[in-house]
């Protein structure tokens, strides 16, 4: 686990094109990632890294482990939860609360480049594992932080989860159908998108650290994370004063951008401009809409946007989504069937980008999860490892720990 030399890490600024060191598994080898998160937003992150190559070791409370692992489905005893988000990586047994446990991963991070970890504010600092004293004995380290509220302000203690996030984010009052009640949304978003926005931290923080030669302090926190992506909902409220409130699947500025019902289901239609609704109206039949004063171009349309929906349904209604589906393609309007998850793991377009991916557990068998949605033309995301057993690794890592000493 001893850190490469600059002219070794994939992340020199100095390294030649081509010169790739024979074995590379990915973007990021060479790259030693300590994973003290649990649950799913650091997880999701480590995974990540492990995707793209770094060695990931998890860190797990001896008997007990990550909490993941006692949240099902469950197949034959093993979490499909937790193999969800915890391939590629190698689990090691370590009582954080025994000073022996401590002295351990103050040794395993001497020689690391990234340490992970998701307790509440003040707990490393209790243990004596906090950025500054890691950082006297490997300036080189990134220390990332993934907390509910981040590690300052009046809220930095307490407790956050996946739906506390999505409800003080306002990302839940404007989700649903209109007149509705707060709705969240359906995957765990609170998570996923600060899981995605922990691992650019910390690949920014590598690249950063081979022109100044320092690791740094990274502090994300789940609820900045959602503000973040509330996007045009925060522009319009500070532009008219007036609050966004839940729409259903419509757009508030752009129509028709919304869910029509057809003969035997619902399809999404998003003619996002004057011409592509003038190929939308010619391409179902409906080329006097294009003359009517109400939706002569997207403020009048939005203006109108319900009285739009009804003409259009009476049309749509007509023939099932297959055939609008074949129409709308045919004339470059933007649309697609709402699939249901049975559907989408069978869809050719995601089984050919490799989205669907097979691991071999020890307990469970053949199982399917998610894959990678990142492209490298050289050094592409791999799964070298399915999500490991409990303890799995501890002789492995610590025995490798022993021999550097």
């Amino acid at each position: 686990m001893q850190m490469k030399s600059n002219h070794e890490n994939p992340f020199s600024a100095t390294r030649e094109l081509g010169s790739e060191p024979e074995g590379t598994k990915g973007a990021l080898a060479g790259v030693t990632v300590i994973d003290l998160t649990r649950y799913l937003s650091g997880p999701f992150c480590t995974m990540i890294l492990g995707d793209l190559g770094a060695e990931v070791v998890k860190i797990e409370q001896p008997g007990k482990g990550d909490d993941a692992r006692a949240i099902g489905p469950f197949v034959n005893g093993e979490s499909m939860y937790f193999v969800s988000v915890n391939r590629n990586k190698k689990s090691v047994e370590l009582d954080l609360h025994s000073p022996e446990g401590r002295q351990v991963l103050k040794d395993l991070c001497r020689s690391a480049d990234v340490l992970v970890e998701s307790f509440r504010p003040g707990t490393m600092e209790k243990w004596g594992l906090d950025y500054e004293t890691l950082k006297s004995e490997n300036p080189r380290l990134i220390y990332a932080s993934l907390t509910g509220f981040g590690q300052t302000g009046p809220m930095r203690e307490a407790p956050a989860y996946d739906i506390v996030v999505q409800a003080m984010s306002g990302i839940m009052s404007i989700t649903g159908q209109e007149g509705g009640p707060p709705t969240r949304v359906g995957a765990s978003i609170g998570d996923l998108i600060p899981g995605l926005f922990l691992t650019i931290g910390i690949v920014s923080a590598l690249y950063e650290r081979e022109y100044s030669g320092l690791g740094q302090r990274l502090d994300i926190a789940m609820l900045d994370c959602l503000v973040t992506i509330l996007e045009n909902a925060i522009a319009r409220y500070m532009s008219t004063g007036v609050a966004p409130g839940p729409i259903g699947n419509r757009h508030p500025s752009i129509a028709p951008f919304d869910t029509f019902q057809a003969k035997d289901g619902y399809l999404i239609i998003a003619a996002a401009n004057d011409s592509l609704f003038a190929r939308l109206c010619t391409a179902i039949g409906t080329d006097e809409l294009m003359q009517d004063e109400r939706f002569r171009d997207n403020p009048s349309r939005s203006k109108n946007q319900s009285d739009l929906k009804n003409l259009l349904e009476q049309v749509l209604g007509q023939k099932p989504v297959s055939h609008w589906i074949n129409v709308l393609m045919s004339a470059g309007v933007p649309c697609a069937p709402v699939l249901s998850i049975p559907e989408v793991v069978k869809h050719p377009q995601v089984l050919a980008r490799g989205m669907v991916l097979e691991l071999i557990q020890p307990l469970a068998g053949k199982v399917k999860v998610s894959g990678s949605p990142i492209k490298l033309s050289r050094t592409p995301p791999k799964v070298q490892k399915r999500a490991p057993l409990l303890g799995e690794h501890t002789g492995e890592v610590l025995q490798r720990l022993q021999s550097t000493d």
